[in-house]
């Protein structure tokens, strides 16, 4: 049965002929089998016919879920992520785990408790984010709605922050001189925006909405914990391409000092006013789980090619040390000059 239902769930229809030579049983088990899933729960229509066969359909109430021990303990595992991980769904991700630990056999729940998901850092205090607020811009997305809201910039005029968060990168606000990400002034709610809802993503530990600015003509990306929504949408759109094509590359661009149309970036410039390439020797799969967003190409058993950036040079120089190895800058001049200078100083320190 629990075979037949995933196949079910694979594609739209399947001939009851076809379900029996997958299944290897005949046509009246899987007749059998089909009626004791429709006891569960399952909404799965048939048609009759030398052409007929079975539909899963869509319900009106979630039924019992079944799940191989593979897709168990991913679900689990997936569960313990989102419970770590600030996303705001910390308390009904953790209400989920338990009940799905609750119906496991004892064989699967002691491979689920050796595999505890740990932050390796704690990041900042992240606001809850309203889970109808993430489905109502879920379902703008998807209608291609114009979205009208006001928006509160926390305390990002204090703090110099994206958005109030200093630990992001320090991006500024929504205007074309400082990347455009949108924020206002600090614990104060905008006037009424309106901007057409292309994408919503998340970004360490945060929901965003990446959207066409209509009182600005410009893309933004919008915190959603500080988003309060207007109750009728605005109309439709037609669909837009994000500068660049990739909607990643452009959300991490907007916190990376890129995006600066007035830098002739278009949206996506020139990267970190820093950025340089060296040689590490290391392995390129022991450095890029450390390497941020740069870029890590493997050049042979223990070395590795990156090209990385950062806003300033001694800023950049001093990444470098934290991978404990052998260093060889290909450039640019300023960053050989910046290891020099922060080796003189690290010198001095050593006494």
């Amino acid at each position: 049965m629990l075979v037949l239902l995933s196949l079910l769930q694979a594609r739209r229809d399947w001939p009851g002929r076809a379900l029996a030579e997958r299944l290897d049983i005949s046509e009246r088990t899987v007749r059998r089998d089909i009626d004791r899933l429709r006891e569960l729960g399952y909404r799965i229509s048939a048609a009759k016919g030398p052409d007929g066969g079975y539909r899963l359909d869509a319900g009106s109430e979630l039924p019992p879920l079944l799940f191989d021990d593979e897709q168990a303990i991913v679900l689990a595992v997936a569960l313990q992520t989102v419970a770590v991980t600030g996303t705001g769904f910390e308390e009904p991700a953790q209400r989920a785990l338990a009940a799905v630990r609750q119906v496991m056999p004892a064989r699967l729940r002691h491979r689920i408790d050796e595999l505890r998901v740990v932050p390796v850092a704690a990041g900042s205090a992240l606001a809850p984010v309203n889970a109808e607020v993430l489905a109502r811009l879920g379902a703008a997305v998807r209608a291609r709605q114009i979205l009208r809201f006001e928006y509160s910039g926390g305390t990002g005029a204090a703090t110099g922050g994206v958005g109030g968060d200093a630990a992001t990168g320090g991006a500024g606000a929504g205007d074309a001189a400082t990347g455009g990400v949108a924020t206002g002034a600090a614990g104060v709610l905008s006037p009424l925006r309106r901007a057409e809802a292309h994408h919503v993503v998340l970004r360490l530990g945060r929901w965003y909405l990446v959207g066409w600015d209509l009182d600005r003509g410009d893309w933004r990306t919008f915190r959603v914990d500080r988003m309060r929504l207007r109750s009728h949408a605005g109309g439709e759109f037609a669909a837009r391409e994000v500068p660049g094509g990739d909607v990643a590359a452009f959300v991490s661009a907007r916190f990376q000092g890129e995006g600066d149309p007035a830098a002739g970036g278009g949206g996506i410039g020139g990267g970190w006013p820093c950025r340089g390439e060296v040689i590490l020797a290391a392995a390129a799969r022991d450095v890029a789980p450390f390497a941020g967003d740069a870029l890590v190409e493997d050049l042979g058993p223990g070395r590795c090619r990156m090209v990385l950036g950062s806003w300033s040079w001694n800023a950049l120089a001093a990444g470098l040390g934290r991978f404990d190895v052998e260093i060889e800058v290909v450039g640019p001049p300023e960053l050989a000059r910046a290891c020099g200078h922060l080796a003189r100083r690290f010198a001095a320190a050593a006494g």
